[in-house]
Formats: C-alpha cells, sequence, structure tokens
C-alpha cells in the first residue's frame, strides 16, 4: 500500500544541465607558476647577419681576395711588388730593427721592390737569406768585436750606405731584367749575375765577420804579412772558410729557387769567392782608410 503511495507521489523535475566542473579555489590559483619564469627552448636556427654587417663580411672578403690576387700576380707588377714588401716588412719588422738602422729599412725595402718586381718571389726570399746569414755572421761574439774596436757601428745595424753597396750589381742586373734588354735570351744571364752579386757579398761579409771572431791570425792578401784580426784587408784561413761556405750555401738556396739553371750551380759562389779574396783585399790593403763594402 505504502509503495503504491510513493509511485503517485510527484517527482521533481530533472536538471537540464549536465553536472558542472568545480572551479578551483583561490589559493590554488595563487600557487600556480608565472609563465614568464618558464624559460623557453633557445631556436638553433642561426641568425641573419644584419644588412650593414653582412655588407662589411662581404666587403673585407673581397678586399682579402683582391689582396691575395694582387700578391700572386705572374708576372709580377709594381704593385704587387710594393703590396708584398709592404707586408712582408710589417710582419719581420722585429728582424729587421736588429739588422738595419731606421733608414738602412728604408733603403732595404727599396731593394726588396725592385727585386721582386724583377725576379718575383725567388729573388726576394735570396735576398732574404743573405741578409739572416749576414746579420747572424755580423752578431756573432759582437761585444769582442767592439772591445778590440773592428764591430760594425750601432751594434752591427747596417745603414743605407751598406745596403746599397751591397745590392749596387744586383740592382743593375733587376734593372736590366725589367727593361729586357737583350730579350728571352739574356735574361737568364740577369739571373745569374743577381746571385753571383749577392753571392759575393755574402761570402764578403761573412768571411770578414768570422775572422774578426774566430780568425786565429790574419794576414794581408798583398804581403802576406801578419797584421791584426780586423785590420782592413786581412784574411784568415777560418774567415776565409767560412767566405766559401756561405757563397755556396746562397748559390745552393738560388739553385732550389731556380734562379740558376742546372748547369751552373757553382758558378755564383766560386765568382763571389774569388773576387772576394783577390779585389776586395787587394783594394783594402792598398788604399788608406778603404772601405769597401
Amino acid at each position: 500500500m505504502a509503495s503504491a503511495l510513493l509511485l503517485l507521489l510527484p517527482r521533481p523535475p530533472l536538471s537540464p544541465h549536465p553536472l558542472r566542473r568545480l572551479s578551483v579555489p583561490n589559493s590554488l590559483a595563487l600557487l600556480s607558476i608565472p609563465k614568464t619564469l618558464v624559460p623557453k627552448p633557445r631556436s638553433r636556427v642561426p641568425r641573419m647577419l644584419s644588412p650593414p654587417r653582412a655588407f662589411a663580411f662581404q666587403e673585407l672578403a673581397g678586399l682579402q681576395d683582391s689582396l691575395l690576387d694582387l700578391l700572386q700576380a705572374s708576372p709580377p707588377t709594381w704593385k704587387s711588388a710594393i703590396a708584398s714588401n709592404l707586408l712582408i716588412f710589417l710582419v719581420g719588422s722585429p728582424i729587421l730593427v736588429s739588422g738595419l738602422s731606421p733608414s738602412g729599412i728604408g733603403a732595404a725595402f727599396l731593394l726588396g721592390v725592385l727585386t721582386w718586381r724583377a725576379f718575383g718571389s725567388p729573388g726576394f726570399l735570396l735576398v732574404a737569406a743573405y741578409f739572416i746569414v749576414g746579420t747572424v755572421a755580423t752578431k756573432l761574439k759582437i761585444t769582442q768585436k767592439e772591445a778590440l774596436g773592428v764591430a760594425e757601428k750601432r751594434r752591427g745595424r747596417r745603414g743605407p750606405g751598406s745596403v746599397i753597396g751591397s745590392s749596387a750589381a744586383g740592382c743593375v742586373c733587376a734593372f736590366l731584367s725589367i727593361c729586357g734588354i737583350g730579350g728571352a735570351s739574356f735574361a737568364g744571364l740577369w739571373k745569374l749575375g743577381f746571385v753571383a752579386s749577392f753571392c759575393t757579398k755574402l761570402s764578403d761579409t761573412v768571411s770578414s765577420e768570422i775572422g774578426k771572431a774566430y780568425g786565429e791570425t790574419a794576414y794581408l792578401v798583398t804581403t802576406f804579412k801578419v797584421v791584426p784580426r780586423g785590420t782592413e784587408g786581412a784574411v784568415s784561413v777560418e774567415g776565409t772558410i767560412a767566405g766559401l761556405l756561405a757563397s755556396i750555401l746562397l748559390a745552393s738556396i738560388g739553385y732550389f729557387l731556380g734562379e740558376v739553371i742546372l748547369s751552373r750551380p757553382t758558378i755564383p759562389h766560386l765568382f763571389g769567392f774569388l773576387y772576394r779574396c783577390t779585389t776586395s783585399c787587394y783594394m783594402c790593403s792598398s788604399i788608406p782608410d778603404c772601405k769597401f763594402w
């Protein structure tokens, strides 16, 4: 009976809305992490250069390519000779100041430009080898030489007079080569004369400096009279052997650089050795206060 009454009672209407989600309490919302504190992943896409920087980079790359083309110009030009010497003299300035005075460096620069224009980098390397070997020989026992009064002035730093005097014959050969005197048939002769002139001077410098430093007995070439070390026109066994070896060394460098032909690799150093042992020594022993470079 009771159940029948329950069925007759009206039922409450069902809600038309679905069950709603409970909202997050305000206390939990306050504990949420701000978005600004969350680290963002870095992009691996390379940045593009801004237009001014990209333009500057392109200009620098173009300048570098132009400089390389200028240095490698074949046959050498005056522009390539000047640019090459400026770069080399800038990089090698610590070595240059140890063996040359400021005015001597200026004269050496002119010599380098002329040499590069005439014979390219091989001719320049030959002159550089001459300078290095001659400077080392001059610096040997420099304190002892100064005590004896036979050292070069300025502690072996040579001036423009020494540079010009040492390279005069080589400069003539370089100038004749640039002007094309004699054509292709004489080109090898100018190269040979160029190498021979520096072999001559290196033999003179090394024999003199080694003789001052290590020579036991010095003789005048004209009378073979025993004289003190450092006397103008005097020779010693030690210095003579050293001068011969130095000229052989420089002639060999010229041969490997292609400045001397295969059939005549010994002519430059033999010419330099004989020239040094006869002409220069004879003049310096015969003429008072002779300074033969």
